[in-house]
């Protein structure tokens, strides 16, 4: 059950973080904005670093494949594009597909069993469940 909260947290935060995001590219540009976005976020996870407990950092070179420490990579990317579809379909609409767009992505990642994530077997409740999300995209574009 908390982690069912936690879950809400998370999308109540990214919700709340792309239309921050958004607001300051408005000022500062595209990639000073991102910029500035990756630059806090380190901050934020070095104090924490510094408060919780030193790991050592270097056993990210044990990390196998390669590949899996693109996630700040992706991050940036993540930014750039949550803010330009904010900026260009408002808030409602962008969160609203990026989430279905998530959906989507991470149950075929399931389905495949990709980047070390145990594979599942196909289930037509959550096909359905997807589906209905995308009649809802429909309704809520519906003039």
């Amino acid at each position: 059950m908390v982690g069912f909260f936690i879950a809400l947290l998370s999308g109540a935060l990214m919700s709340i973080q792309g239309v921050f995001n958004t607001e300051v590219t408005k000022t500062t540009g595209m990639w000073v904005g991102n910029a500035w976005v990756q630059l806090t976020a380190f901050a934020v996870c070095l104090i924490a670093w510094l408060i919780a407990g030193r790991d050592n950092p270097m056993v990210l070179m044990k990390v196998e494949p390669r590949y899996l420490l693109l996630g700040g990579v992706i991050g940036a990317g993540i930014t750039l594009t949550v803010i330009r579809a904010m900026n260009q379909l408002g808030p409602a609409k962008a969160a609203l597909l990026i989430v279905i767009a998530q959906l989507i992505v991470a149950y075929g990642i399931e389905l495949l069993g990709l980047f070390g994530v145990d594979k599942e077997p196909l289930e037509w409740r959550k096909v359905i469940g997807m589906g209905i999300a995308l009649i809802g995209i429909a309704i809520f574009q519906w003039k």
